[in-house]
């Protein structure tokens, strides 16, 4: 068994310079597990670069929304020009402009699709979105880890008994009482999708779950922080999820 830290990075969305003073400040050893929690790509400038830094130290994702998108586009390698038309309405744009060669952006598929859904880490169950609280485990579908919003997030009671959901997607902000640059906890989850590529945030987030702590990178105003977990973490109560639901507020489909 490792002795090393267990380390999960929020939604990186193309910020790769951010996500290298991200990893500088972090300071991991070989010893340490790093876990990216999906959507390496979109919006941001440097989608190609997140990626193949991601490759080329064998971190461990989980599928985005945004990297099923592009799956959707180019299913068998081929152009669908509805679903490519969705992605690059989604910040695909910034993506594509990140390959130099088709042929680069094409392998890069080939590695998405071997990406997990989830990922079961014993008491940590790591997906981008969530899942849905009225399902079992075995009917959850790509559709609910990758996409799933305020249904998950307005559970009134854990769904593991005895395992803690980190996720990302919906960017913290948007949940009712949580700050630019907090994280987001309800029942039985944690939401570290601090919203870097958004102009009211540009915090990009990792937490190290062995000691505690949350490192943060502002890919807008060069900040950099190391806070106790608990201090950096909001608590977010169901009741007030639903109501944010029922105002339908656009902010809260944001990611």
């Amino acid at each position: 068994m490792s002795s090393g830290r267990r380390i999960f990075v929020g939604d990186v969305h193309g910020h790769y310079d951010g996500l290298i003073k991200l990893l500088e400040t972090i300071g991991p050893s070989s010893d340490d597990q790093i876990y990216f929690v999906g959507d390496l790509i979109d919006r941001g400038p440097k989608s190609a670069q997140v990626v193949q830094l991601v490759r080329d130290n064998n971190y461990s994702c989980v599928l985005g929304n945004h990297e099923q998108l592009l799956l959707g586009a180019f299913p068998d390698n081929k152009v669908s020009h509805l679903a490519l038309q969705a992605w690059v309405d989604s910040g695909g744009d910034h993506t594509v402009a990140s390959y130099s060669k088709l042929d680069e952006l094409l392998e890069t598929l080939n590695w998405l699709r071997g990406l997990p859904i989830y990922l079961d880490l014993g008491d940590i169950w790591l997906a981008h979105a969530g899942l849905d609280p009225k399902l079992p485990v075995h009917e959850q579908t790509t559709h609910e880890y990758c996409w799933i919003r305020s249904e998950f997030h307005s559970m009134d009671r854990p769904y593991f008994p005895n395992k803690l959901i980190i996720t990302g997607h919906t960017i913290t902000f948007t949940l009712p009482g949580v700050a630019p640059g907090c994280l987001a906890q309800g029942q039985g989850w944690l939401d570290i999708d601090t919203g870097a590529y958004h102009h009211k945030s540009g915090w990009l987030t990792a937490v190290d779950m062995t000691q505690h702590l949350a490192y943060q990178v502002n890919v807008l105003h060069r900040r950099i922080r190391t806070l106790p977990l608990a201090e950096a973490t909001i608590q977010v109560e169901p009741k007030q999820v639903m109501l944010r639901r029922r105002q339908l507020l656009p902010s809260y489909r944001t990611g």
